[in-house]
């Protein structure tokens, strides 16, 4: 089920907010959660009924191996390292199972020239982040972090349907406190008013913006077998723009549901485009997943404490895991080695007390971003490079017509003047719109974030109702959003 379909708006929401609240009203809260769990596993069983087995087999697995950690505190160290090392090791063989396989086959096909037939097979909606979830769940239950030992809990607390499918990625211990506290069992209407208003900058941000965004990513990546210099560049921004209005309005429609119920969930995005380098944004970007790498990855490796050899090795390798989490594919791969190899430079830049203006600082962040992105994208390594060469191959810039007689010593260089300077997409109702959403963007971005706080005006309302009714007549062009996939 999409957080942008009507079905879920009108009909899931609503009616799940309703009976849970009327459950606790009754002073049955143990029912109440437990009908907030069957309501996340319908969610969830909406896409395909043929996983919940593995859901629900993943979540009993888990539990009983993190009350095996937390209650064994009196055990070796050994025995309970040896446990954790189990639970670990069969997530990720899970994760791998469904997500890598094939990808190991086709390398392995290439590699030694056989004929391996592949396996096809469909990954399981959210099992990146619920693994992610449970993993983090297993290490704080090792290291005597989690003190809530009840199944339904736990639950709950896995398949809280807000989050289950793209994150954020959260920590027992910052959800459970909330589903126990006796005020979070009423109605809050001053949080429903600010779930209304999160939720709604969401939604107008993935139905308005983003898809609208999508149209020329896709003509670029997808359909268009040559592009020019315009053409590229505007593929690759497309995406950007794209992928951040997507997942950032994910983000805020779970953060706003979320709310509906009394719960907080941490924001994930803080206008990471807004970076003033590459560590910047990695502090701005899918915050939780980057304090998941921090925490369970990098620190683990041992961070920076072995010296800046080691600490620049694990740096590496912590964004290599993070580009293979991301999809079963070398451009991830290499996606990942990039934002590595940008950090590692960061951190020689910083040791040396170099310094860079601002402006310039920002330019070459987010140009860097942008370019990376095109392999985070592409669905092979000919894509990519098609996209690339567009975008620095100035041999074939085109500028529109109406330019040509004032500018008519540009071709002196090799440039071209068109009527046709944008091939990506005929319709001029579709350039328009694009514009249309920059405008847009540029405007409501600050204004999205201060609901974060709510200090909400008249004003802010009719702003805010009025995002809701364009956003709901663009409800039209429903779409998954791009995480579904990762």
């Amino acid at each position: 089920m999409l957080f942008n379909s009507y079905t879920y708006i009108f009909y899931f929401l609503p009616a799940v907010f309703i009976i849970y609240f009327y459950l606790n009203k009754k002073r049955l809260t143990t029912a109440s959660k437990g009908f907030l769990f069957v309501a996340s596993m319908v969610f969830y069983c909406w896409w395909k009924i043929e996983y919940l087995p593995l859901i629900l087999g993943s979540i009993l697995f888990n539990f009983i191996l993190g009350v095996s950690l937390a209650k064994q505190q009196e055990h070796s160290k050994v025995s309970r390292k040896s446990l954790l090392i189990l639970g670990i090791t069969a997530n990720l063989s899970l994760l791998g199972f469904y997500k890598y396989t094939d990808f190991v086959i086709e390398n392995v096909n290439h590699a030694f020239t056989q004929t391996i037939p592949l396996l096809d097979l469909t990954l399981p909606l959210a099992i990146s982040f619920f693994t992610f979830q449970q993993i983090a769940y297993l290490v704080d239950s090792f290291r005597g972090e989690t003190e809530d030992h009840d199944f339904l809990h736990y639950a709950v607390f896995v398949t809280f349907f807000p989050q289950l499918i793209a994150g954020p990625i959260v920590h027992h211990k910052e959800m459970m406190p909330q589903f126990d506290n006796l005020r979070n069992k009423v109605i809050n209407t001053k949080n429903i008013s600010k779930g209304l208003f999160i939720f709604t900058a969401g939604l107008f941000k993935k139905v308005v913006i983003a898809d609208t965004f999508a149209v020329w990513a896709i003509n670029g990546f997808d359909q268009a077998v040559t592009l020019n210099f315009i053409d590229a560049w505007i593929t690759s921004l497309s995406y950007s723009l794209q992928l951040y209005y997507d997942f950032s309005g994910y983000t805020d429609m779970a953060i706003g549901a979320a709310l509906f119920f009394n719960i907080k969930i941490p924001i994930n995005f803080n206008s990471p485009y807004r970076a003033f380098d590459i560590q910047d944004f990695w502090q701005r970007w899918h915050i939780t997943l980057s304090r998941f790498l921090r925490d369970y990855v990098y620190i683990p490796l041992g961070g920076n404490r072995q010296g800046h050899f080691r600490t620049y090795t694990n740096l590496m390798a912590t964004f290599l895991i993070g580009g293979l989490w991301h999809g079963a594919g070398w451009t991830f791969i290499f996606w990942g080695f990039l934002h590595g190899f940008a950090i590692v430079i960061h951190r020689i830049w910083n040791s040396f007390g170099y310094s860079c203006n601002r402006v310039l600082a920002w330019f070459i962040t987010f140009n860097f971003v942008n370019i990376a992105w095109v392999f985070f994208r592409a669905k092979s390594w000919p894509d990519a490079i098609k996209v690339l060469r567009g975008m620095f191959g100035f041999e074939d810039i085109i500028l529109p017509q109406a330019f040509a007689e004032k500018m008519q010593w540009l071709t002196a260089f090799d440039l071209q003047f068109s009527n046709d300077f944008i091939r990506l997409n005929t319709i001029n109702d579709q350039f328009v719109s694009a514009l249309t959403c920059v405008i847009i963007l540029v405007l409501i971005t600050k204004w999205i974030f201060k609901q974060y706080s709510f200090k909400a005006t008249l004003l802010d309302s009719i702003g805010n109702s009025l995002m809701f009714i364009v956003a709901i007549f663009f409800l039209v062009r429903e779409s998954e959003f791009l995480y579904f996939g990762f």
